[in-house]
């Protein structure tokens, strides 16, 4: 007998207050036969449960409702939902999530499935296309985490944003150990896969959006700012670093009264000195939450590294545009643009190489 392609995915669907949106997309799902035992919803702290003790009477013991007594997160919904498959299907390959609202068909869970099929170790995601007539805070905030994870990952996600994915295995135990339970649960496990080394693969899938979308639980300012907030945390960090690092070059290079190379590599030094202590306080403590290993002395190589190029490239750029005997508010201007090429840089290397949780 041929294996289906199925028979080992898990269905996953995380809901919190649903209608009967998720009664039709269950019953769509066991009336194919596919997925036999293998579907899960988790309950998101749900008060009023008249959706969920329909599905389990119509069920039975086909779907498996795990509750949460209280709203802990799409994130968290999510790792339990990881954790019930790990433990009790040993046999799955890979776990299908899909949202609870009707955006997501199962005829595009099966394209994602089948894609999934091709390459069993790799991350696939449905995406959807995001035109004029989906609504403005979907477009919005796709468009803002699809450029932010080009600028932190290198890699072009046309959708961020889909619930409708099928995650390998071995990845899925590994997000276990991620620390965000909400919706910047499903953000970081974009940026981390690469991480990870795997690769992700887009299925495009039909784009739904029912009452303008107005059963969506993402709180747009709040989710957001809870997506992004690594990022914006380690921006602050930076900006705080910058600040204390530009006042004390442009403090010795007016102390020194020259713009030699030596003056600008003893400002750079001093600067780097002062400013990269601050740095790694706050990096270490409040943006990565204290994870990796022989992180100071990564951090310490970085620096060294980063002094240099900075000091060297002011100065070579001084020379090249003829300002060896300009202002220091130009030369200044000139190491800010050079720094913050390099804090691009420095971002990749410390969440890739420095503040990395242990294997």
């Amino acid at each position: 007998m041929v294996e289906n392609i199925t028979d080992n995915i898990g269905v996953l669907i995380p809901s919190l207050d649903p209608d009967e949106k998720l009664i039709i997309l269950i019953d769509k799902l066991v009336n194919t036969n596919l997925f036999s035992h293998r579907i899960v919803i988790i309950d998101d702290g749900t008060q009023e449960q008249t959706i969920f003790d329909e599905i389990a009477h119509k069920t039975s013991d086909e779907v498996q409702i795990i509750h949460h007594a209280e709203n802990f997160g799409k994130g968290a919904a999510l790792k339990t939902g990881f954790k019930y498959f790990i433990e009790h299907h040993p046999e799955i390959t890979g776990i299908a999530t899909l949202d609870s609202d009707g955006q997501h068909t199962v005829a595009d869970l099966q394209k994602c499935i089948a894609l999934f099929a091709q390459q069993p170790h790799d991350l696939t995601i449905g995406s959807r296309t995001f035109s004029k007539d989906i609504p403005f805070r979907s477009r919005f905030g796709n468009t803002l985490t699809s450029s932010l994870v080009r600028l932190l990952t290198g890699l072009k996600l046309s959708d961020t944003q889909t619930g409708l994915r099928v995650i390998p295995i071995d990845y899925a135990k590994e997000l276990l150990t991620f620390s965000g339970d909400r919706f910047e649960f499903e953000f970081d496990m974009l940026l981390e896969a690469k991480k990870s080394h795997i690769a992700i693969h887009e299925q495009p899938i039909e784009t739904i959006y029912i009452d303008n979308n107005a059963t969506s639980h993402f709180r747009v300012i709040r989710d957001s700012l809870s997506i992004y907030l690594q990022f914006f945390k380690f921006s602050l960090s930076s900006l705080l670093s910058f600040v204390i690092d530009i006042a004390v070059f442009a403090l010795v290079i007016h102390l020194l009264g020259e713009a030699s190379f030596q003056a600008i590599m003893w400002a750079t030094i001093l600067a780097r000195l002062v400013s990269s202590i601050a740095n790694y306080l706050v990096n270490r403590h409040l943006v990565f939450e204290g994870v990796g290993t022989a992180t100071m002395r990564k951090y310490g190589a970085l620096v060294i590294v980063q002094m240099l190029l900075s000091g060297y490239l002011t100065h070579l750029v001084s020379t090249e545009i003829h300002v060896v005997h300009q202002t220091t508010l130009l030369i200044t201007l000139m190491k800010i643009f050079i720094d913050f090429v390099l804090f691009l840089a420095s971002y990749q290397i410390q969440t890739k190489l420095i503040f990395v949780k242990k294997e």
